[in-house]
């Protein structure tokens, strides 16, 4: 026989409470967040239904397991609003394509560039893909030429991460807002005037 105590295993819904925590020792914390030492676990019940609360298995992989006196539901709310706290500050970066042509007329030049502007702003990344079709693939020097010239326009709003190149058919260019980049070189600039 093995003389090893049973594997805890922890519920995927939160931490064990009250009858659920079937270890011989826990390591206990009062409500007032007072250490009071290594009790057994029907002890621990005991301070937790004197005090009219829940014993909370707070740190499972401790040795001996960490176990407070708190109010579970209490305890639950808050720790649910931390996550969406944590959730609510986390910015997706998303990555906006914007498809253009060789050919492309000023008014949808500038309608393309007034997208990528707004995206840019809204810290998106933003993909210039430029398809070229049959016999367009041998004036790939006009591709490039319209890659540079969106590269230049948008060099106050943008910097390159990935310089123009052409992946098959497509020449394509990603660009990452100048935000991040230019927020400590403006404090900067003013100080030298």
């Amino acid at each position: 026989m093995n003389n090893l105590p049973p594997r805890r295993q922890v519920d995927a819904d939160g931490p064990r409470v009250n009858e659920q925590i079937r270890i011989p020792k826990i390591r206990l914390v009062d409500e007032n967040g007072e250490m009071v030492g290594v009790v057994t676990v029907a002890e621990g019940m005991r301070r937790a239904e004197a005090a009219g609360l829940d014993l909370v298995e707070v740190s499972p992989n401790a040795e001996p397991p960490v176990c407070k006196i708190l109010n579970y539901g209490k305890y639950k709310y808050e720790q649910q609003k931390k996550a969406n706290e944590a959730r609510k500050k986390q910015k997706v970066i998303e990555v906006k394509e914007l498809k253009i042509r060789p050919g492309i007329e000023q008014h949808d030049y500038d309608v393309k560039l007034k997208a990528a502007k707004k995206f840019l702003e809204n810290e998106d990344k933003v993909k210039f893909t430029l398809r070229l079709r049959g016999r367009e693939m041998a004036h790939i020097d006009l591709a490039m030429q319209v890659m540079q010239r969106l590269k230049a326009d948008l060099a106050e709003f943008a910097k390159v991460e990935q310089e123009p190149k052409m992946e098959g058919r497509q020449a394509i260019m990603m660009m990452i807002p100048a935000k991040t980049a230019a927020a400590p070189a403006a404090p900067a600039a003013a100080k030298t005037e």
